[in-house]
């Protein structure tokens, strides 16, 4: 992680420029990841974190399938991004792995990584954490993404 002394990446630039414009362009994303803080980009790879809220939850007061698979598009798409991309493509597949969860309040660790960025497909994945309060963290859910990225 960048600390707050040193200047960002130009990955990390390049990232929330295209973020910024992207979530104008996109209300599921407006509504669900208005919060999100981008913590460090490198080439491959974005790290963000998100405190839980009330819109994140489902009917039981758990974090909601639907927005871990929202970040599982997100962070893959901005990890292609960390390639110097404007467009970061369309989904061919996405697959998101539930193994716990979180609740209002928790927050979230997401990194993003773009295994592969070809000519004609990317492919990334996606771990999102929950932080604990001992510095220890465990994993909510994981995801592979798709995209198709011919230009």
């Amino acid at each position: 992680m960048a600390s707050s002394t040193e200047p960002p990446t130009s990955e990390l630039l390049h990232v929330q420029n295209y973020w910024a414009n992207m979530r104008r362009n996109s209300p599921i994303y407006e509504f669900l990841l208005s919060d999100i803080s981008l913590v460090s980009a490198s080439k491959g790879v974005v790290i963000a974190t998100l405190n839980v809220k009330p819109c994140h939850l489902n009917s039981k007061g758990t974090l909601h399938g639907t927005v871990s698979a929202c970040l599982t598009d997100w962070a893959g798409g901005l990890a292609i991004a960390t390639h110097g991309r404007e467009k970061t493509g369309v989904s061919t597949d996405i697959h998101t792995t539930f193994i716990s969860t979180a609740k209002e309040g928790d927050v979230l660790e997401i990194q993003g990584r773009a295994n592969k960025v070809g000519g004609t497909l990317a492919f990334t994945s996606v771990e999102i954490r929950k932080a604990g309060e001992d510095g220890a963290s465990s994993v909510i859910s994981t995801g592979s993404h798709t995209k198709y990225v011919k230009q």
